[in-house]
């Protein structure tokens, strides 16, 4: 029987930088072993945790293109999209739509981390 999800794990070329980003992002705390650098996990905020692998010639998901599928995507719930943007920004993120002033019925936007990963931010 499964107990729980114990991890969401992101492919990219550099685990610590990405793994920065969402330590940030959600006020978490990087775990890793100094023995594996190719395996880097953040911790330490409300939700399952997310970890990071290396992968040799690692190519970025392309969005809202399929050449390269974006396979998975993360949703964050947010009360102020504004200033959630603002922060994602700063830490490195890039706007690839802000659908909440597209489609009158949409209440996020999408954004690629600093290794090209999909993620949302979604209005509470």
């Amino acid at each position: 029987m499964i107990r729980r999800l114990q991890a969401v794990a992101l492919d990219c070329s550099d685990p610590r930088r990405l793994a920065e980003f969402y330590a940030e992002l959600l006020g978490g705390q990087i775990v890793a072993d100094p023995e594996d650098p190719a395996w880097v996990e953040v911790h330490g905020f409300e939700g399952t945790p997310l970890a990071f692998q290396r992968v040799r010639d690692y190519r970025p998901p392309e969005w809202p293109g399929q050449q390269t599928p974006q396979q998975v995507h993360l949703d964050f719930e947010v009360d102020d999209i504004e200033a959630a943007e603002k922060r994602v920004l700063e830490l490195g993120a890039t706007v690839l739509e802000r659908a909440d002033q597209v489609r009158p019925e949409a209440n996020w936007r999408v954004y690629a981390d600093p290794a090209g990963h999909p993620f949302c931010l979604c209005l509470h």
